[in-house]
């Protein structure tokens, strides 16, 4: 592989994370709010507590979702800045041995000795911190993922999905309810398979089924439960 084709991959990867990390949000948002909303509509006819459950699992949904998604990348960029500031001290007081290593990284790639030490030389005198980042720790100094970005990615992907099942419940009327949400939320989440099914390569056809049959199961416990609930409690 050639090192313009891994920067490549390197960049085409990340736009796969991002793709990957939106779609498990809308998953997520899909199947979280069609349990609750399925679960509410076995125990209760009743439309205000049927919208007022699904929006409230929206709501919080959303929330907890950038705020975990914040706590977890910007954990990670503390990480990285760690990471960056040890390379950076190395570089200081040990320039020597960081350019040995940074041969030798070349060297493990499958490049030969002769070709790693010019590599590396060449990127030393255009830049040896940018060249030791991205060989040795994979990281652009300069493109260090947001976690406000990531919070607001996660909300907003969340919050698209958990929008289908609720508007699906809450436009038809009582009869065909149960009906055209599973219906809508069957074919959001065979869309959402096919998206993640892209993201990590996988065989489109059994990642979809995973999926579906996942969010599917969901909708019928949750349902059940709260026709039980229904029951006992004479609701």
């Amino acid at each position: 592989m050639s090192l313009h084709h891994e920067w490549h991959s390197k960049g085409a990867g990340a736009k796969l994370n991002w793709l990957r990390a939106s779609v498990l949000g809308a998953n997520d948002g899909i199947v979280s709010v069609a349990s609750i909303v399925a679960g509410v509509a076995g125990a209760s006819g009743s439309s205000v507590f049927i919208l007022t459950a699904g929006t409230a699992g929206l709501v919080a949904g959303a929330l907890s979702m950038a705020v975990g998604e914040y706590i977890s990348v910007s954990t990670q960029r503390d990480t990285e800045r760690a990471l960056l500031e040890k390379e950076r001290f190395e570089l200081e007081t040990m320039p020597e041995q960081e350019f040995e290593e940074l041969v030798s990284m070349y060297e493990a790639k499958g490049v030969t000795s002769t070709t790693a030490r010019i590599v590396a030389k060449e990127l030393t005198a255009h830049g040896a911190f940018a060249a030791h980042v991205d060989v040795e720790l994979g990281i652009d100094p300069n493109r260090l993922t947001n976690p406000w970005h990531a919070a607001f990615a996660s909300a907003g992907s969340f919050f698209a999905g958990a929008l289908i099942p609720l508007i699906a419940v809450g436009l038809p009327p009582a009869s065909l309810r149960m009906p055209v949400m599973l219906i809508a939320v069957v074919v959001a989440l065979a869309v959402t398979g096919m998206l993640s099914a892209y993201a990590g390569g996988a065989n489109k056809t059994k990642a979809t089924f995973r999926v579906m049959f996942g969010g599917i199961l969901a909708m019928v416990i949750t349902f059940g439960i709260g026709k039980i609930i229904g029951v006992v409690d004479g609701i």
